[in-house]
């Protein structure tokens, strides 16, 4: 535990959980999609669904996509900015099963028709946890560099990806898969210890049966 697990993060107010932990959530969606949004979908669960508003947590998840940090402080004026950049957001309560209190599903489009889904949790002190993307399980915390890695299901595909990494002396501290169906589209989610070489997003996303490689910086 380091000092701000006890004093949280540095951020624009009120809340940790209902808008640091908000942005975060946007941001990932945002630097999934990798291209600036022009349509946002945003289901909200539990207490998101209840107080959005008037703990800012609308606010907080469209700085988010926007790209900004939970510190920024234009924050407050999201939603006026993303009207002025022709970003059109839908913010919907929902209920969703067996989810954390705080948790948002995100769906995004960018102006060439990419689209681009993910399900977390703010799960205390602006800390995230998204558990889905695209519809397919992961963990992702945020806290790590991360690669998140779209393939085909075909056999030695994560040999190939773990054996690259291993190459450049890489040190994985958490992996996850999940699949679609057997043969079908799955996804790597690969959190790491430091950074990564520049290149390496390149080199992973040039193995046979890899779609796409998208690199998380930690937030």
């Amino acid at each position: 535990m380091n000092v701000f697990d006890i004093i949280g993060p540095v951020m624009i107010g009120p809340s940790s959980s209902h808008t640091a932990g908000a942005a975060r959530l946007g941001l990932v969606a945002r630097s999934l999609l990798d291209a600036p949004a022009v349509s946002a979908e945003i289901q909200l669960h539990g207490s998101f669904a209840k107080t959005y508003r008037g703990h800012g947590t609308d606010k907080a998840l469209v700085a988010g996509i926007l790209g900004m940090k939970p510190d920024d402080v234009r924050l407050r004026d999201s939603l006026q900015i993303a009207a002025q950049q022709g970003l059109s957001v839908a913010f919907i309560p929902t209920v969703i099963e067996n989810a954390h209190p705080n948790t948002a599903r995100i769906s995004l489009c960018d102006a060439k028709g990419n689209r681009i889904s993910i399900q977390g949790a703010s799960v205390g002190g602006g800390n995230i946890l998204v558990t889905k993307v695209n519809g397919m399980s992961v963990k992702i915390s945020g806290q790590y560099t991360t690669l998140i890695v779209l393939h085909k299901d075909a056999p030695g595909t994560i040999a190939a990806v773990t054996e690259e990494m291993s190459r450049r002396g890489v040190n994985i501290c958490n992996f996850r898969l999940a699949r679609a169906s057997k043969g079908g589209i799955a996804i790597m989610t690969i959190e790491v210890d430091g950074t990564l070489q520049p290149d390496m997003q390149e080199r992973i996303s040039k193995l046979p049966n890899v779609m796409n490689c998208t690199l998380l910086a930690p937030m």
